[in-house]
């Protein structure tokens, strides 16, 4: 009799836990944080590539510092403005545009309200004074959580320093100038010589 008292009572608890055993392993306890975070990116990828400084300031916190591509170092709201304004649009600036195509590397790391992203970029320059270029870039970023929303505390811009198409172009044009340079000694040797043949 007992037994079959213990056999109902370990169905029944079989039969209340089912649902909880029907649950993936791995339950995410920060996907609705994580679907934020993915919104925050888009927004600041949709206002690089529509050149809309205000669209991309709207995802970061008022403290917020910026370290860009050039290592120049943006600290709040107003400087950062200043900074892409100096850079992109006309008169002065460096850039008439530029465009990415970004990519999260892995997903986003929490502690407690703050989160640790980083990925790669794919950036093309439309400078002003010279042809378009384009370069592989990294970035890593620190958000906190502030009244329920997601804001961007720190960004960081990064290139490799040592191989890019910036530099190779550099190369190149040093290889034509080396070559430039071998065929003027050249010629001026053989004038030289003819002229000196003749006196």
């Amino acid at each position: 009799m007992m037994s079959v008292r213990i056999k109902s009572a370990v169905m029944l608890l079989m039969i209340a836990l089912w649902p909880l055993a029907a649950l993936p392993a791995d339950v995410d306890a920060h996907a609705a944080d994580r679907k934020q975070l993915l919104r925050v990116f888009d927004e600041i990828v949709s206002g690089i590539n529509e050149q809309n400084i205000d669209r991309m300031v709207a995802q970061m916190d008022e403290n917020a510092t910026v370290i860009w591509l050039n290592a120049e170092v943006s600290r709040g709201h107003a400087d950062i403005k200043a900074y892409y304004r100096r850079m992109v649009g006309t008169g002065d600036a460096i850039l008439k545009k530029y465009t990415t195509k970004a990519r999260v590397a892995a997903p986003a790391r929490f502690f407690g309200d703050i989160a640790v992203a980083d990925g790669t970029m794919e950036d093309e320059f439309f400078p002003i004074r010279r042809d378009a270029f384009k370069l592989n870039s990294n970035w890593s970023v620190t958000c906190v959580k502030r009244d329920g929303q997601w804001k961007i505390l720190h960004l960081h811009l990064s290139t490799n320093v040592f191989n890019n198409e910036l530099l190779d172009e550099v190369k190149h044009m040093a290889w034509y100038a080396g070559g430039g340079g071998v065929l003027a000694g050249l010629v001026l040797m053989f004038v030289i010589g003819r002229v000196t043949r003749r006196t």
